[in-house]
């Protein structure tokens, strides 16, 4: 039986459920990702057998092409979720979380997971691979009419940016972390990481601004609606990507660049509002990458490291961010609750996928797998518990703040229920 086409079927099912629940599905301990991580695993090798593929362990490739694209969907609908403007003024908070708690969360991961048996040098290219707060995920807890009504603005535009910028930021960590392998000598990384950061920033900046000329002619004659539009911001979120391919430079910075530039072409409300990518077709689109990788989750790899990988697993998912937004939420200027729930809710998902089948391809195969295993348990793992936190947590939070008062005077966004 064809893989692709139980993929497809599956695909099928759940976007009908997903569109008939809609809604109310955010009101559940569930999430879009995790139903379709727990239907491929129920397909896979390890209980039905109908969709046979090798673990990931085994070919990681396809996983590595389908997480980037997944990424390139996810990070344009980020840049262009907020008005530019409004974005601008958390440059200060995003900042901090890129350039000092994005390295520690690498540095508690790599922590965490060296007693499991790693070299130090694996687990240090291990954490930073798991550094990234994934866009993918983030998106279930910050969009949607529940999230808005219950959570404040500040708060899921500060999540939402941090976890758009430092999918494609994280690469110089990366790249550097394969020195201590001897994958590669540090002049060769130096001049990747430049070529991959600056080409990506000159690529985004160029293409964002040229896409937002065209949509402006376009408006200027008539020729522009809402719908074209979003398909446009799709295809050029696929554009710049295979641009970026083909030059060598790094394609999920410059695809978020790139929608940041469209944004900040496009001034105004309505602008901002008319080009963000419909966050229902956001949802859809990450369906097939958890379906497959459901499919692919290397069990036998993960027996291989016995009781202690699920100790690794678990402090991942409480030391690598917690800690660090609980003890910089004065200068991010959050308030203990806020603080709190940003330290638990940075998941680990595509972007983790992505970073560690890029590390595969380079390190040493007796390295890569324990690796690999460690990894995408902790993204299997952190799919289910924040897929499953999110709706419980976030009404948690309503109620504490709104009978404390914690929230600092932020505002949460006015919705409508129908």
């Amino acid at each position: 039986m064809s893989t692709v086409a139980v993929i497809l079927v599956i695909v099928a099912v759940l976007g009908l459920g997903i569109a008939t629940l809609s809604t109310r599905l955010r009101d559940l301990p569930l999430s879009e990702p995790l139903l379709a991580l727990a239907a491929g695993a129920l397909v896979g090798p390890a209980v039905l057998g109908v969709a046979d593929l090798p673990p990931v362990t085994e070919r990681s490739h396809e996983m590595h092409e389908l997480s980037r694209v997944l990424l390139a969907v996810s990070v344009m609908a980020v840049a262009l979720r907020y008005p530019a403007r409004e974005a601008w003024r958390l440059r200060g908070p995003v900042a901090l979380m890129l350039v000092v708690v994005m390295p520690l969360m690498a540095a508690a991961g790599a922590l965490v997971s060296w007693p499991l048996g790693l070299g130090l040098a694996a687990a240090i290219a291990l954490g930073c691979a798991m550094c990234p707060t994934d866009p993918v995920l983030a998106s279930s807890v910050v969009t949607g009419q529940q999230a808005e009504r219950d959570l404040p603005e500040r708060t899921r535009r500060l999540l939402s940016l941090e976890s758009g910028a430092n999918d494609g930021l994280a690469l110089p960590l990366v790249l550097l972390a394969l020195l201590p392998l001897g994958a590669v000598t540090g002049s060769h990384v130096g001049v990747e990481i430049v070529r991959e950061v600056l080409g990506a920033l000159v690529l985004g900046a160029v293409a964002g601004w040229v896409a937002g000329r065209a949509i402006r002619a376009g408006e200027d004659h008539g020729a522009t609606d809402p719908a074209p539009v979003l398909v446009f911001t799709l295809v050029l979120a696929l554009g710049v990507l295979g641009a970026a391919e083909l030059l060598q430079v790094g394609g999920v910075l410059a695809v978020f660049v790139a929608g940041l530039a469209l944004n900040l072409s496009s001034p105004g409300d309505d602008r901002a509002e008319a080009v963000v990518l419909d966050e229902a077709m956001n949802r859809f689109v990450l369906l097939p990458g958890f379906v497959l990788l459901g499919i692919v989750l290397p069990w036998a790899a993960w027996d291989d490291q016995g009781w202690g990988l699920l100790l690794v697993v678990l402090g991942v998912l409480v030391l690598r961010r917690l800690p660090w937004l609980l003890l910089l939420h004065r200068p991010l200027r959050l308030p203990w609750a806020d603080a709190l729930f940003l330290g638990w809710f940075g998941p680990i998902g595509v972007s983790a996928m992505f970073y560690l089948t890029l590390l595969v391809e380079r390190m040493p195969h007796t390295e890569a797998v324990p690796v690999l295993a460690i990894g995408t348990a902790v993204v299997a793992a952190s799919t289910v518990v924040h897929g499953a936190t999110s709706a419980p947590l976030r009404r948690l939070y309503a109620r504490r703040t709104s009978a404390s008062g914690e929230s600092g005077g932020q505002k949460r966004s006015p919705v409508s229920r129908s």
